[in-house]
């Protein structure tokens, strides 16, 4: 199957800005607290159900994965970005990472108990949202949550809009769109916060989280 070229693109983008990336998200990460609480969401909603392996699947450097360990839950990471991936085994050498897309997981069927895609599927164009839903929905457990955070927009009528993201071509997605694919997929909305917009200090932007079942 060819590859798109958006992910071609996106590879090299964060592949080219892979240690400057990762310095960034590393200081913006302590304080991120909304989205803490979100993760913790997550990974009580897993151990709750039993335990089970969780796929942070655009993991980057690896350090929301390694958070995601540290509350009790058996996460691993993927991204598109070998040079990504190479920090992340760096700095956390005790957990898995590997490269791959979030379009076509190394996992079996109904395997996972939980997904989380934080601000990585901003990089996906709306036509290949429901593609990617789809995957997220074959990989996960029955029972098993899915926890997507996103730039956001708050016009429904738009289905996206894009933006001059530092690394590559992004998208902000209407939250109430995204729900709707994820339900089309055969994910059932469990949850919903929205940042407001001068919480983002860079562009103004709300910030989406929704949290779904399989």
């Amino acid at each position: 199957m060819t590859e798109p070229d958006f992910l071609a693109a996106t590879r090299t983008a964060y592949d080219a800005a892979a240690v400057p990336y990762a310095e960034l998200v590393g200081e913006h990460f302590p304080t991120d607290l909304i989205g803490h609480a979100m993760l913790s969401v997550l990974a009580g909603r897993v151990r709750a159900a039993g335990g089970g392996p969780v796929a942070d699947v655009g993991c980057g450097p690896g350090h929301v994965t390694a958070h995601l360990n540290s509350l009790g839950v058996a996460a691993f990471g993927v991204d598109l970005s070998p040079e990504m991936i190479a920090l992340a085994r760096e700095a956390h050498p005790g957990l898995r990472f590997e490269v791959g897309a979030m379009e076509d997981l190394r996992v079996e069927d109904a395997s996972l108990a939980g997904v989380l895609a934080g601000f990585s599927i901003i990089h996906t164009p709306p036509g290949h949202l429901p593609r990617t839903f789809a995957e997220f929905r074959r990989v996960l457990a029955p029972g098993g949550h899915l926890l997507l955070s996103f730039q956001a927009h708050d016009r429904p009528a738009e289905a996206a809009e894009a933006f001059d993201h530092k690394v590559s071509l992004a998208y902000r997605y209407s939250p109430d769109h995204v729900a709707g694919l994820l339900e089309q997929a055969g994910l059932t909305e469990v949850a919903r916060l929205i940042q407001a917009p001068g919480e983002d200090p860079v562009r103004g932007f709300p910030h989406a989280h929704l949290l779904a079942r399989r």
